[in-house]
């Protein structure tokens, strides 16, 4: 870390932090609400009335091109470490579409007034050794002032059709799986509140670091029928966006459900550590949920930044899903099953 900038504290310019600082659920419906594209470009695949990760455009030669765009303001107070997190946390996307990312480039919001130049050249140089690990260049951008910092990327991928996965399609029986455990919302609250303990600081920005690149792989397995990733509406918002698109429902175990750590995130939970976030996500969905206590909706509501994927493997390949994983050196266990659609989206159990 260079010394001139080390002593900067970037959560401390900013009123959120990461993808808690989303719309939230019900807000964004009433935005988008009038939003249509695809009736006009029937090239469109994937458009913004579909509520998916990215938008999908065929290119009318079995591959499609994908676009998507994620920005937000600091989650960590380290500026390399936050353009990190923010351009992983974006790439995601075309992950999650079963693509390859392409390039991208930057979005940076500066409070010029307040923090230097030098603070947001350590932001681009952390995206570009994301951008790197992911195999693409950060190949431009756009910048204003802006009285917070912000920072994210807008990536181009691709994809070959037939490997195209949508938070769509899912069929009961299917098992769910998710490939990054939960808790950043409470951990980075817990940090922007000086109650993070030194031997977990790094806990959270290691895992938000993964690239979610085995979702390109995962978009070869004709058996994988629904995915998308865990981002600001929490485990609850984005499943409930799949079985919805789905016509379907879903159970979860609440015991099987992965954390980060359990006594670690209950110790934080009992200290007061709850974004805002998970009770804006909440008041959105939460009639849309059955569950029997309020630990399940902070944890299953809790906000993520640069979460995993959320993978909807079909009835009958849950062990060649396991011995794939195992090729790639991964271990994941179900948490839950999709269903015939029911009264509520989702049944916590």
């Amino acid at each position: 870390m260079n010394h001139l900038t080390e002593d900067i504290k970037l959560t401390q310019y900013s009123h959120g932090a990461g993808c808690g600082c989303k719309i939230s659920p019900m807000m964004l419906d009433s935005i988008l609400k009038s939003a249509t594209s695809k009736t006009h470009f029937p090239q469109l695949l994937v458009g913004n009335d579909e509520r998916d990760d990215a938008a999908v455009f065929d290119l009318g030669d079995g591959t499609a091109i994908i676009s998507t765009t994620d920005f937000f303001m600091p989650i960590v107070d380290d500026a390399s470490t936050f353009g990190s997190i923010a351009s992983a946390n974006a790439i995601s996307d075309i992950y999650a579409m079963g693509g390859t990312p392409l390039l991208a480039i930057a979005i940076l919001g500066w409070p010029v007034n307040k923090l230097s130049a030098e603070v947001a050249n350590a932001v681009i140089e952390g995206s570009r050794k994301t951008c790197a690990s992911a195999g693409i260049p950060l190949a431009g951008g756009h910048s204003i002032d802006s009285p917070e910092p912000i920072f994210g990327l807008a990536v181009t991928g691709r994809v070959n059709i037939k490997h195209l996965k949508k938070n769509g399609g899912a069929s009961p029986g299917a098992k769910l799986f998710l490939t990054k455990p939960l808790g950043i919302g409470i951990l980075s609250t817990a940090q922007k509140q000086h109650k993070l303990a030194d031997q977990h600081v790094n806990i959270g920005p290691q895992w938000m670091l993964q690239l979610n690149s085995i979702g390109a792989e995962f978009g070869k397995l004709p058996y994988i029928s629904a995915m998308t990733d865990i981002t600001g509406f929490g485990l609850l918002g984005h499943l409930t966006e799949m079985c919805e698109a789905s016509d379907a429902s879903a159970e979860i175990y609440f015991e099987k459900v992965p954390w980060i750590d359990r006594d670690m995130l209950e110790s934080y939970i009992a200290a007061g550590c709850i974004p805002g976030g998970t009770n804006r996500n909440w008041d959105s969905y939460g009639h849309k949920i059955s569950m029997t206590n309020e630990q399940q909706k902070l944890i299953l509501a809790d906000p993520q930044t640069s979460g995993g994927l959320l993978v909807a493997v079909d009835a009958g390949y849950e062990e060649e899903f396991h011995n794939f994983c195992r090729q790639h050196n991964l271990h994941f266990e179900s948490f839950g099953i999709i269903t015939a659609q029911k009264e509520k989206s989702i049944y916590v159990l």
